[in-house]
Order: structure tokens, then C-alpha cells, then sequence
């Protein structure tokens, strides 16, 4: 070895030994402070998108004039905010616009009304704020009297969940809720092809819990969801209020924090976002359900093919509802047979529809108008006029 090469090596021992005594002398002293050290990425403030309109993912229109409508939000102010139309998510665009932005402006509502072209069109709305945080959202909608007749035979899927009730810790126990929603069930299982989910005697948490399920599952346009409740029900006249009673629901419950209120579980399924939702409710004081009976005191279709007559039905947003009466008790039945609502509404799921071999909401309720109690429907929410629910026979 060199004499150079020696000394470094001398040298740089030497170095070494010093730093270890500095270090070791400053031990007590030493103190990193990262509390300002940020990453830079991680700071930036994302804007957000809250679509009014249309409020699903997926949706369809016979129209090719819609309007959308969302409201973008930042905590910096927003430099851009931008529309693109293009014939699939990921595609190219086929039209851009760049919406005026404020000075200074935090939100912005966007309202525009496009013209779509027939098939398929994806609507997305960028915003970028003054840090450079972006994000976009979309909208798919489908467009076209043929495409979303196509469209009904390829992705139309349709869910049950059946919700029945016969234990309870502190109201009497009931007979038939069970036996309703199972038999029910499999009708609309074996027959109309729907995913079918049972809940039998859920406490209040548990049933609200399940229905959130619902609400964060993913839909297409054509999908439905059928909500089938059997169980107690009750009516505060104070209140003025109408409410599901579950397992765990008190029988003398002033507050009727116990129990699950009308206007909650309007609200909650009314922003499950499925398209196409009926509520079914075979349950005592069912009717109050619909606040305009709860403030009480106590259609043919012209000669169309089957696939037009389900392109008018799904192209609608549906919240409709069918209860088991109004504003008064109903019958449970008698043990071994069904409640006379759901013996009712079994006879019409078993006539297969006859030879369209599709039953709808319009033609069900006036073959439950003979019952003692007389079923009550209607509406709520985000029902769009004209609406309705099918069933459609595998």
C-alpha cells in the first residue's frame, strides 16, 4: 500500500473517532424537530363534486335533452371547472366546454342542459382549485328508445330484501312475518329472477345497518330494488308520526327512540341509489307511511311490445310504496297461512303476469282493493310521474 493511500486511511479514522465523541458528548442535547416537515402532495386541498342532478351513476333517458346539475365545492378558490362529453368512461372527448369561474369564488353550481347523442354518453366535470387539487366525477347516461331497449336485455338485474319480524322482547309476538317473507321470497326468486336477501327479527341497529348496505351497493339504469317489511307497526297521534317497530323496540316508548320513524326510513331509502324502488309494508299503521295520510284524522296501456312497455317503465325514477292499510291495524293471519295482504299479493306473483308475462305496480294494487283492510299506494321522494315497478318473468 502507498503512504498516500496510508494516511487516508489514518485520516479518515481520526474522523471517525472525533464525530462518535461530538455525538456522544451532545447526546443530551441534540433534538430533531420534524413537526414542519410536510409533504407537499399530501397538503393539496381536493375540491368536491355533489351531483343533484342526475343523483345515480347510471341513469337513461328517452330524451336527448338533459339537464345536469352538481354543486363544486373548495376550501382554496377554484381557478377551472370544466364539462366533457365523450361516448365512454375513459374515451376520448367529443366536446368540451370551460365553465366561467368567479374570482375568488369557493363554489360554483353547475346547471347545464345538453344535447346527448343515442348509445351510450359519459358526462364528467372537472375542477381544478388555485393549489392544483383536481378531481372529476361523471355521469353515465344512456340515451335512445333501441339502446336502452338492448341495454334491459344485457344489465337489468333486480334485488329483494325481505324484512320480517314475528319475535320482539317486548310487544307480543306475531305468526306470519317470516313465513310471508320467505314464501314471498322465493316467488320472486323461482320465478322473476330476483337476488333475494332475507332479514329475519333485526334489532333497530341491524335493520338500519342492512338498508346502508343497500345504499352503498352500485346500480345500473334498469336495476329495481323491491324493500318487503312485515312486522308490528305503530301511530303516535302527538307526533303526528307512523313507525316501524323491531325486535328491541319498547312497547311504552314516549320519545319512540326505539322505534324506527316513517319520515327516517323515507329518507333513507330514498337515497339508496337504485333507480327503481318499491316499498312493500305489511305492517299495522303501514298507510301513515305517506305523511298526507298520517295528517288525517283517523291504468290500461295502449298495444305496445314487451320490450316498449319496459323501456316506458324503467326509463322513470320510481319510489312508490304498497302498504297493507292505512291509518289502522291489519291481520297477521292465523298461524300456518299468510297475513290476507301477502296472500293477496302471492296470488298476483303467481300468475306469471299472464301472457305478456309482466305484472307492474299499476296492474297490482287494484287486485288488493277486495281485501277487508283497504292497501294503500303512492309515492315519495325522487319519484319521477309515470313511474312504475315490474315484475318480469325469467
Amino acid at each position: 500500500m502507498s503512504k498516500y493511500a496510508l494516511a487516508l486511511l489514518v485520516l479518515a479514522g481520526v474522523l471517525e473517532q472525533t464525530m462518535a465523541q461530538l455525538v456522544s458528548a451532545e447526546t443530551n442535547t441534540i433534538a430533531v424537530d420534524f413537526s414542519e416537515a410536510v409533504d407537499e402532495d399530501a397538503a393539496i386541498e381536493m375540491p368536491s363534486i355533489a351531483w343533484l342532478f342526475p343523483t345515480t351513476e347510471y341513469t337513461n333517458s328517452q330524451d336527448r335533452k338533459v339537464v345536469f346539475k352538481s354543486v363544486v365545492k373548495s376550501s382554496t378558490p377554484l381557478s377551472s371547472v370544466e364539462i366533457r362529453l365523450s361516448k365512454s368512461k375513459g374515451g376520448t372527448a367529443m366536446a368540451t366546454k370551460q365553465l366561467e369561474v368567479p374570482e375568488n369564488s369557493y363554489m360554483m353550481e353547475v346547471d347545464q342542459e345538453l344535447f346527448l347523442q343515442n348509445g351510450e354518453n359519459v358526462i364528467e366535470v372537472v375542477a381544478i382549485n388555485e393549489e392544483g387539487g383536481q378531481v372529476m366525477d361523471y355521469r353515465n347516461v344512456l340515451v335512445g328508445f333501441d339502446a336502452i331497449s338492448k341495454a334491459i336485455d344485457i344489465n337489468r338485474k333486480d334485488y329483494a330484501l325481505m324484512i320480517g319480524t314475528d319475535k320482539y322482547d317486548h310487544w307480543t309476538d306475531l305468526v306470519n312475518p317470516i313465513f310471508d317473507t320467505e314464501t314471498i321470497g322465493e316467488e320472486l326468486e323461482d320465478i322473476y329472477g330476483f337476488e333475494t336477501e332475507y332479514l329475519q327479527n333485526p334489532e333497530q341497529e341491524e335493520l338500519l345497518i342492512k338498508l346502508k348496505e343497500y345504499a352503498v351497493k352500485e346500480y345500473r339504469p334498469q336495476d329495481q330494488l323491491i324493500i318487503f317489511v312485515a312486522g308490528h307497526g305503530q301511530f303516535d297521534e302527538a307526533f303526528g308520526e307512523g313507525y316501524l317497530v323491531t325486535r328491541g323496540s319498547l312497547r311504552n316508548d314516549d320519545a319512540k327512540t326505539s322505534y324506527i320513524a316513517h319520515s327516517n326510513l323515507r329518507t333513507i331509502i330514498n337515497n339508496i341509489p337504485c333507480e327503481h324502488i318499491l316499498l312493500v309494508m305489511d305492517v299495522c299503521f303501514s298507510g301513515t307511511f305517506d305523511p298526507v295520510i298520517a295528517s288525517s284524522r283517523a291504468a290500461g296501456y295502449e298495444e305496445i311490445d314487451d320490450a316498449a312497455l319496459l323501456v316506458r317503465k324503467l326509463s322513470k325514477t320510481t319510489r312508490r310504496y304498497l302498504t297493507s292499510g292505512g291509518k289502522e291495524y291489519v291481520s297477521d293471519g292465523v298461524p300456518g297461512r299468510h297475513s290476507p295482504f301477502a296472500q293477496r299479493f302471492l296470488e298476483v306473483l303467481r300468475s306469471r303476469g299472464g301472457n305478456d308475462r309482466i305484472i307492474t305496480l299499476t296492474e297490482i294494487y287494484p287486485t288488493m282493493q277486495r281485501l277487508q283492510t283497504l292497501p294503500r299506494t303512492g309515492e315519495f321522494g325522487s319519484n319521477e310521474p309515470d313511474s312504475d315497478f315490474v315484475f318480469v318473468v325469467k
